[in-house]
């Protein structure tokens, strides 16, 4: 059966954390307003949507031409997520601003030099889908799509908030930030428990 609450476990805090997304999308929210800034988000999902699925077709082949890569995958992705955890509690009270361009083009060139959505893709491919979807193509155009509209959904979030989500995560911080720190220890456990 596949591990649904694992696998949006690990979606949800991926995509809800600091990242060069949602960290421009909440500069933009912050100068531009919400509306202001949506042509920058449609910019991020367009090409967030792009990358999910070429990243999804990337792992498929390669775990289709070397079957062995899962363990490897599996420790790499591990450690991964202990290393966001570690850093996730330890991280400051101040989110840093990027003041760069808005718009859709913006959004959506971010999105190839991005290294977060990509490590997000290939995690989830790698240790969550493929060992269930491999075969299915329609299931994995799936996933990736499902990705990136949660993806999305946060950096829609991060704009709406702006200003007021960075003072309420500057507030609770520490009590934030090791919650998200206590989920990515259990899905990087989760993954070898299934």
């Amino acid at each position: 059966m596949f591990p649904w609450f694992s696998f949006l476990t690990y979606a949800v805090i991926t995509a809800a954390t600091p990242g060069p997304n949602n960290i421009m999308s909440m500069s933009n929210g912050i100068r531009k307003g919400f509306r202001g800034a949506l042509p920058f988000n449609f910019g991020i999902w367009t090409g967030f949507s792009l990358v999910m699925v070429l990243c999804t077709l990337f792992c498929t082949l390669l775990s289709a031409l070397i079957p062995k890569i899962k363990l490897p995958m599996l420790i790499l992705g591990a450690g991964y997520m202990l290393y966001l955890a570690w850093e996730t509690f330890r991280s400051s009270d101040l989110i840093e601003e990027d003041h760069s361009h808005s718009g859709f083009f913006p959004g959506f060139l971010l999105q190839f030099i991005n290294p977060k959505i990509y490590i997000y893709c290939i995690m989830s491919m790698e240790a969550y889908i493929l060992p269930f979807y491999s075969q299915n193509a329609t299931a994995l155009l799936s996933f990736a799509l499902l990705l990136a509209f949660i993806g999305f959904v946060f950096t829609l979030c991060w704009t709406a908030f702006g200003s007021v989500f960075q003072t309420l995560f500057a507030r609770h911080a520490r009590v934030v930030n090791t919650i998200l720190a206590l989920l990515l220890v259990y899905c990087a456990l989760s993954l070898f428990l299934a």
